[in-house]
């Protein structure tokens, strides 16, 4: 009786735990000690009293007063202090692996599909997010420059306008990137190559969407930078990202190499 008691109790604390704490490891961990505090509650009280429904009693207070008495930052301590640019980054990636698992348009091939658990990235660093203004470009449309024409790894091509350029600052060198914008959209496209690519990152480069802010503002979170669905399945067609937005530097943020 007093193992399915006990095992009970085990269960539920480590399901507290990942619900407070969105299932991740530092919820788990929590849960796993409260479990083991609650086993040694049991056996402490099983050795001093021998009254059957006492025990039982004492054992659910004990327990009660042990989860009341532990202080918040263990209960969630991993979602506390969670910058919100953070929170979005955790949760784009939380959909994108949904999309890529389940959704009819993935495009991963039937095998990787089948065996998918989630994408790889380098972890959330927040020294790789920059908010600034745009540069904008002001073209006539007559102008030669006011369209982008990207080629693609079919040989194909695709046209961006050409919208501005996005100033940041890395290890103390001044970098500067293209930003493009799509014709059907307000949707900003940012796709760039840096010193990952071929080693921890996709070899054909990363893209960056973005949002234009008020009075032409912008962010640039590096920290969801994704692969283009040809790193995938190569039956896609995707722009190669142009010289001008080749970084001599490492960007170790964003996504890195499917496999």
């Amino acid at each position: 009786m007093w193992a399915r008691v006990t095992n009970m109790y085990t269960l539920e604390a480590q399901n507290i735990g990942r619900r407070k704490s969105g299932g991740r490891e530092g919820g788990i961990r929590s849960g796993l000690h409260l479990g083991i505090l609650f086993v040694k509650i049991g056996k402490i009280l099983l050795i001093l009293a021998k009254g059957g429904e006492t025990i039982f009693v004492l054992l659910i207070i004990g327990m009660l007063l042990l989860f009341q008495g532990i202080p918040a930052a263990a209960k969630g301590e991993d979602q506390k202090g969670i910058r919100p640019q953070e929170q979005q980054v955790l949760k784009w990636r939380d959909e994108r692996d949904v999309f890529f698992k389940s959704h009819a348009r993935s495009p991963l091939l039937p095998h990787d599909k089948k065996e998918f658990k989630r994408l790889r990235y380098y972890p959330v660093d927040p020294g790789y997010v920059y908010d600034g203004q745009i540069e904008r470009y002001v073209f006539n449309i007559n102008n030669p420059r006011y369209y982008a024409t990207f080629l693609t790894n079919k040989g194909t091509s695709k046209r961006y306008l050409r919208y501005g350029k996005f100033h940041f600052i890395l290890g103390g060198k001044e970098f500067v990137l293209e930003i493009y914008k799509s014709i059907l959209s307000d949707t900003l496209f940012i796709p760039f190559k840096d010193k990952t690519n071929g080693k921890e990152t996709y070899e054909g480069g990363r893209y960056i969407d973005a949002e234009i802010l008020p009075d032409y503002k912008m962010i640039v979170d590096f920290n969801m930078a994704y692969n283009p669905s040809c790193a995938y399945n190569p039956s896609f067609a995707c722009v190669l990202p142009p010289q001008e937005n080749t970084l001599d530097t490492v960007i170790r943020a964003g996504e890195k190499d499917f496999k």
